[in-house]
């Protein structure tokens, strides 16, 4: 087993700048082995049980998708960048896809389109329930994450059912999906899910974010105020729950957003608790948004765009210029700036991920004053994917 002494050491000959240590100080590595941090680190300085500085310790991932991403096939990118984000990677695989389809000048077709939105929608739920069960493990309230991890699984079957995978889809491609939906029997699967989903937030609600539990916890930790937040630039629910009233599909719309109907909720304590309320909220959004394109009805007409290229996808090229494409993830802003030279690989792929931001500048300066049996609470409250920090 390796000392703490060693790994300070090693540390410091990798050129890491280690907090210095004080008289009644110390040093705590929190994560990666930590639950609440997967691939990720902190380094804490403590004071007693209070965090007096916050380094994060990314860099255990070391993938390098978007360098990768200049010597691989356009097509080929999509089964790399996905993992950017792994409880959400259909965000990543739609604004890629999205990115390139400006490039090509393609108009999306409207069944394609639906698509899209519902496979968004449904990766949304599935976050967010993958948040739920990580954040009521960390407050000791194991029914209510066995609950989402159970209800996210409904989830994952409609998913394997459509793409033929679990986890890394790879379905959302330039030009379309993939594959068509499976028929009629997954729909009304779908409908089915969604009703029973929706059935059981009440139970949610009285287990985890109406518990006493939860309030004592969260409540006036880790707070941040909006100018804060602007300044930092968070996103998405972490945004909302610092009083900001913004979503990509609201002020940017895209598929079929500007079709849809609901409410972007919005609060102003910026605490964790917030953080945590505003989820709960947006999952019934999703759920609603979910019902919604059910009843609009799956549009007839073709999956993809009939192109050429599919024909030779490894000698597919794409007409040089730049574009950019974003979408509101569960995470907030999810965008990727994509170059072409006129070639059959991308000359450049930028991702824009929220988690740059959240998992970096934003914890740093959150935990400072927190005990350490907040950290990972408020580690979860921010929901951050590892990977697109390390990307």
């Amino acid at each position: 087993m390796v000392s703490q002494q060693e790994l300070i050491r090693e540390a410091r000959e990798n050129g890491m700048e280690l907090l210095p240590l004080e008289k009644d100080t110390y040093e705590l590595f929190f994560g990666p082995q930590h639950m609440a941090t997967e691939n990720y680190s902190l380094i804490l300085k403590m004071d007693g049980n209070r965090v007096v500085k916050a380094i994060a310790n990314p860099g255990f991932l070391h993938r390098g998708f978007e360098k990768l991403a200049e010597y691989r096939p356009w097509y080929t990118n999509i089964a790399l960048l996905l993992r950017i984000c792994v409880p959400e990677p259909d965000v990543p695989e739609a604004i890629y896809s999205m990115a390139v389809d400006e490039l090509m000048g393609w108009e999306i077709p409207e069944r394609a389109q639906w698509i899209r939105t519902t496979v968004l929608e449904m990766a949304r739920v599935s976050a967010y329930l993958f948040w739920t069960m990580g954040m009521a493990f960390k407050l000791g309230v194991y029914t209510a994450g066995q609950w989402a991890a159970a209800y996210r699984e409904r989830f994952m079957v409609l998913f394997e059912q459509l793409t033929g995978a679990r986890v890394y889809h790879i379905y959302t491609i330039p030009g379309g999906v993939r594959r068509d939906i499976p028929g009629d029997k997954w729909l009304r699967q779908l409908k089915d899910t969604v009703e029973y989903l929706k059935d059981k937030l009440k139970d949610f609600d009285n287990v985890l974010f109406e518990n006493y539990i939860t309030f004592k916890r969260l409540e006036g930790i880790g707070v941040m105020d909006k100018k804060f937040a602007l300044e930092e630039g968070v996103t998405g629910p972490n945004l909302r729950a610092a009083g900001v009233r913004t979503d990509v599909r609201k002020l940017d719309p895209y598929l079929l957003y500007p079709e849809l109907e609901f409410e972007v909720p919005v609060l102003r304590e910026g605490d964790a608790l917030a953080r945590a309320l505003i989820r709960r909220f947006e999952l019934e959004q999703d759920l609603y948004i979910l019902e919604q394109l059910l009843e609009m009805g799956l549009p007839s007409g073709p999956y993809k765009v009939e192109h050429a290229g599919f024909k030779a996808l490894p000698r597919f090229k794409v007409p040089a210029g730049d574009a950019y494409a974003h979408v509101e993830s569960s995470k907030g802003d999810f965008g990727a700036y994509v170059v072409s030279d006129g070639g059959n690989k991308p000359y450049r792929v930028q991702i824009r991920g929220p988690s740059i931001a959240h998992g970096i500048r934003v914890i740093e300066q959150l935990l400072v004053g927190a005990r350490l049996a907040d950290v990972p609470v408020i580690l979860v409250s921010l929901d951050n994917c590892p990977p697109d920090i390390d990307r």
